[in-house]
């Protein structure tokens, strides 16, 4: 944690020292309410420039930071300043090694801002939005659904002591299953006896409320093609054959899936204003320099056998 701080908080301080060197500025009056919280001989760290720092850390390690990390990482941002102070003394910052670390750190901090400004522009209407709900509107259903499950030989649901069945015994077993649940016999009670899924079979085989695709896809393929109150046809599976009853069906509203689909229409805007950019600056690539490694055979030759290029034949 401390090490992953500290170089955070280094690499901000060398982007800002890039930025010092080439647009020297007398440093701004500090506002009122902006505490001097660190010093070290004539420089003074004020709690705007302190919790600036903090910003700029990945958004996993800014509450450590702010709060029980608080302390460990001014000590860090503390000990990074000095080093950079001593360095600056040492004339390191004309070292062509650190000026072309100091360069690549500043047009990073200039393109990172460049993007949030890109990000930050990029306008969704509502037409778009229902558009993008419309043309995928059938992904978003939502289905209740419960099953039995009936596991053969090799299933990862088959339950330990349990008979092994084959694949034939299980499918007839499911197949009679079936026939007693569709003639009146409770579907809760088979699934709680008979199930393998012991998980949904405590609970009558109930496996609560899912969307598209997050089933394998011969159930969900079932589950959204079944009638709602229908005991489907048996179907396999890796886990076994499954009795299927569709409970209840219904489509996400756009309200529902309005965040999901804002975040997917951005990317694809970003992704696009990028490979624009792109474009129009003509980018190209050296093809044979950035050409795949051709892979090494693994063929050991066996110097014995091998036929020499120049030996003359008998």
């Amino acid at each position: 944690m401390k090490k992953t701080l500290y170089s955070t908080a280094a690499a901000l301080l060398l982007t800002g020292a890039v930025f010092a060197q080439t647009t020297p500025a007398p440093a701004p009056a500090a506002p009122a309410g902006d505490p001097v919280i660190m010093k070290f001989g004539s420089t003074e760290i004020r709690q705007s420039e302190f919790e600036s720092a903090i910003k700029t850390l990945p958004p996993e390690y800014q509450a450590y930071a702010s709060s029980t990390g608080k302390r460990n990482f001014a000590e860090d941002y503390i000990r990074m300043k000095l080093l950079a102070s001593e360095g600056l003394k040492n004339g390191l910052e004309n070292d062509p090694d650190v000026r072309k670390q100091l360069q690549l750190l500043k047009e990073n901090t200039l393109a990172n801002a460049q993007l949030q400004r890109i990000e930050k522009n990029l306008a969704l209407t509502d037409a778009e939005l229902k558009q993008a709900y419309e043309e995928k509107k059938q992904t978003f259903d939502q289905a209740k659904a419960r099953h039995v499950l009936i596991a053969f030989k090799g299933s990862p649901a088959l339950q330990p002591g349990k008979k092994e069945l084959t694949e034939d015994e299980a499918k007839a077993k499911a197949e009679e299953l079936r026939k007693k649940i569709v003639a009146g016999t409770d579907f809760a009670e088979v699934a709680k006896a008979e199930s393998d899924d012991s998980g949904s079979g405590a609970r009558g085989g109930d496996l609560g409320t899912f969307g598209r695709g997050q089933m394998v896809p011969e159930f969900d393929k079932a589950v959204f093609e079944t009638k709602v109150g229908e005991v489907g046809p048996v179907i396999r599976t890796q886990y076994g054959f499954h009795i299927v009853q569709v409970q209840e069906r219904k489509a996400s509203a756009l309200e529902d899936v309005k965040a999901q689909l804002e975040t997917e229409l951005r990317q694809k805007k970003l992704q696009a204003a990028l490979e624009s950019m792109n474009k129009t600056a003509g980018v190209t690539f050296d093809e044979k320099y950035f050409a795949p490694e051709k892979p090494q055979s693994s063929e050991v030759v066996d110097p014995a056998k091998e036929t020499p290029k120049t030996a003359k034949k008998p």
